[in-house]
């Protein structure tokens, strides 16, 4: 790593100054938030309006909006650091660029916004910035205030937001979060006497409140839409809610009051997705903003929530610095010049959404909201403590429609029925996956050609054309129900990927007995012949030592894969294929694997199930740029129908895990319960056929 005065530099083997940061207390976090502002620097536009990453990708809005959010997102950062009564030595460059961006006689001039413009987006950290950081509207003159009021306020305020599924040429303001966005804009003059709407205001949080679904969750948009990820949590609503009642509350306290309450309820369902380690669940779109996914931890510490029992303030204190300093250890997420990349644990644009600019990653700065609590609060005072402990280890949680499990070393997410209202890259991946775990992040298709390229971890895919294109779940119907014999919640979902082929899904969970396995059950009517892949998790596809791909399992160092890992595009080497039943598993950082139980529940359905390794195309996975996913694999003939029953394993590497127990498991699947196996022999193999209902 060099210093060349112009900014930081990482060269081979450069550690990032994140890295080096030694997370103890609210001082340390504040140096870490130093570390991510300082490498912009060098990228600041002469008068300092906008700031122009490196990566010369583009978006689905223009350059300056592009710009705009290089500017404005890491004000999240900023914002807090000074409300919280820090320093930076940089914070008159944003000073700057805000009084040049919103003047219309400026060469560096932000645009008026036009119809469902990014602009609209970075008004809300510009807004809470205002509100909570004095000195930005102390520094600027009259004239300069109008400005801000005409840019923040009066040109958003005239944008009517659209109903659902609109022709975006005719939409004004998307009927989502970013209601939320108008929100702050308003606040942030408000809190400033300068111009703005309170009568817009009003309006928009009440229509927000129409996205609220009950038992503290609320729907990333109206009626129709099925999508509750970290926008419904620490992107957008339920953390601006928060904030939102701090800065509102003396004003508005039953408002307030209302929003706690809500962040209450939804405390103990979140607390599921984070483990241990320091690791969430990447779940749904937008993932790229990596750390922001603990951003309602802090933002319940900053509002004045009173913690549900049996969650305190150590373990919120636990759960946000143990995920940065998991990032800590994600040394390629940085450029060379030390700014965030689009990606996850490196850059990655076969993940990203087609509004990810390379300011965009900057939205994970509002995990830094902990920086505005006081120092006295408990959230800083107290202890770090654990709280996988204390929560229950099979949930199911009722709006997302996840069952969520924290056994056998990691968190995990079963999931039914969620899709995203619009299209989007690896859409599927992102939502209609059956499984999501803390360690095992999901994969998306880096092409769309044989198996290698699609990438299915956690999928079932059916294809048939002979294995060329395939296609899996993204819509379905789904409902959360108790298992008949009481054991536990189970996940249903109905789907059909071709309009002849009708497949019923049950998802069941870990138990403490079998704790790394969980079970995924289709029952398949196929009106053509397809071809079948039913994935297990990727897992990183390198040996320890040298960094080559796994070779075939060897136990003496507990690193391998079984059958026998081969290269792309060799579909008849004897050596790489394994019955069902004895299924496939591949052992590097951990170990995953998949394995039949459906005995002779395939009669009539074209043989058994077979297993292999699908060498994953590079890239396709959030975590580990090289993975190998296995899975088994069939064709079921025109007019039959089937009964899978796939058991997949995941035990996860970590501390206090001894390498030669990641397989400890293996070879006691679970059995299918009692009740599931009456189910399937009531519908019987190969008669065709699939109850409609759930």
């Amino acid at each position: 790593m060099a210093d060349t005065g112009t900014g930081l530099v990482l060269g081979y083997d450069g550690v990032h100054p994140f890295s080096r940061v030694q997370l103890t207390g609210r001082a340390s976090v504040q140096e870490l938030l130093r570390t991510v502002l300082d490498p912009l620097e060098p990228f600041f536009s002469p008068l300092k309006a906008r700031v122009r990453c490196p990566g010369a990708t583009a978006v689905r809005f223009d350059q300056t909006a592009s710009e705009v959010e290089g500017i404005c997102r890491p004000l999240w950062g900023l914002a807090c650091l000074l409300a919280g009564g820090g320093e930076y030595r940089g914070t008159q460059w944003w000073v700057d660029g805000i009084r040049a961006g919103t003047d219309p006689d400026s060469s560096e001039y932000w645009g008026y916004p036009r119809d469902n413009d990014q602009r609209m987006v970075e008004m809300c950290p510009l807004g809470y910035a205002l509100a909570v950081a004095p000195v930005i509207w102390q520094s600027l003159s009259p004239s300069e205030r109008v400005n801000v009021e005409n840019w923040l306020g009066n040109s958003i305020n005239e944008k009517k937001f659209a109903p659902p599924y609109i022709s975006v040429a005719v939409c004004f303001m998307p009927n989502t979060n970013w209601l939320w966005f108008r929100v702050f804009a308003n606040l942030g003059l408000k809190k400033n006497g300068g111009k703005f709407s309170q009568d817009r205001l009003d309006a928009d949080i009440e229509h927000l409140n129409t996205f609220y679904r009950g038992g503290g969750w609320s729907n990333d948009g109206p009626e129709g839409i099925h999508q509750m990820d970290y926008y419904s949590s620490s992107f957008a609503i339920h953390f601006l809610q928060l904030l939102y009642a701090k800065l509102a509350g003396e004003d508005e306290p039953a408002r307030a009051a209302e929003f706690k309450r809500r962040a209450q309820a939804c405390a103990l369902d979140l607390v599921h997705y984070y483990d241990k380690e320091g690791r969430s669940i990447p779940f749904g779109r937008s993932v790229g903003y990596r750390f922001a996914m603990v951003s309602f931890w802090g933002a319940l510490a900053y509002a004045g929530v009173e913690l549900p029992a049996p969650l305190t303030w150590g373990m919120v204190k636990g759960i946000v610095l143990r995920h940065f300093r998991w990032w800590q250890t994600q040394h390629d997420m940085w450029s060379p010049s030390g700014t965030l990349t689009v990606g996850y644990s490196y850059p990655n644009m076969y993940m990203a959404e087609n509004y990810n600019s390379p300011g965009s990653p900057y939205w994970a700065c509002l995990a830094f909201i902990c920086l505005a609590v006081p120092e006295t609060h408990p959230f800083w005072t107290s202890k770090e403590e654990n709280h996988w402990d204390v929560i229950p280890k099979i949930k199911a949680l009722e709006q997302p429609g996840h069952i969520m499990s924290n056994l056998g070393g990691h968190c995990m997410l079963l999931s039914s029925g969620q899709a995203c209202s619009y299209p989007m890259k690896g859409t599927h991946s992102k939502y209609g996956s059956f499984a999501y775990s803390s360690a095992y992040a999901y994969s998306v298709p880096p092409g769309l050609f044989t198996l290698e390229q699609y990438a299915l971890a956690s999928q079932l895919g059916l294809s048939d054309d002979g294995g060329e294109y395939w296609k899996t779940r993204r819509l379905s119907e789904s409902r959360l129900e108790t298992a008949p014999d009481g054991s536990g919640p189970v996940l249903v979902s109905l789907w059909a990927p071709f309009p002849d082929v009708k497949i019923k899904t049950y998802l069941v969970p870990p138990t403490a007995a079998a704790p790394n396995w969980h079970l995924r059950v289709h029952h398949i009517a196929a009106g053509r012949e397809v071809m079948t892949a039913d994935g297990a998790f990727a897992i990183s596809n390198q040996r320890a030592g040298d960094g080559r791909y796994l070779d075939l399992y060897d136990a003496a160092k507990a690193e391998g894969t079984r059958p026998k890992l081969i290269g792309n595009y060799d579909l008849s080497t004897p050596e790489a294929w394994a019955t069902g039943a004895q299924g496939a598993f591949a052992v590097s950082k951990g170990a995953v694997g998949i394995r039949a139980l459906e005995r002779d529940l395939l009669a009539g359905g074209g043989g058994e199930r077979t297993a292999t390794l699908v060498n994953a195309d590079p890239n396709s996975n959030l975590v580990e740029s090289r993975t190998t996913i296995p899975t088994l694999q069939h064709t079921i003939r025109r007019g039959r129908a089937v009964w899978y029953v796939s058991a997949i394993y995941a035990k996860p590497s970590g501390d206090g895990v001894p390498r030669q127990s990641y397989l400890d498991g293996w070879d006691s699947p679970p059995a299918i319960p009692a009740w599931l196996a009456d189910d399937m022999a009531r519908t019987a193999p190969s008669k065709g056929g699939i109850s409609s209902r759930l």
